[in-house]
């Protein structure tokens, strides 16, 4: 039963922002691709959805 649930939530997260360009940009330490430092690259498959929702809102502002 857990393991339904645990299948049927990570169904339901949001996709990985990365784009396949893995470089950190040393003035900002953000990835070139998806713009997330290397701390969120490394917890991303660790957060739940809303943490990752929240993730790409502020990456969604760093593009802006």
């Amino acid at each position: 039963m857990l393991a339904a649930c645990s299948k049927r939530t990570r169904m339901t997260d949001p996709p990985s922002p990365c784009t396949g360009v893995c470089r950190i940009a040393t003035e900002t330490g953000w990835c070139r691709g998806c713009l997330r430092t290397l701390e969120e690259i490394a917890d991303w498959p660790m957060l739940r959805a809303p943490e990752k929702r929240a993730l790409l809102a502020r990456l969604e502002r760093r593009r802006a």
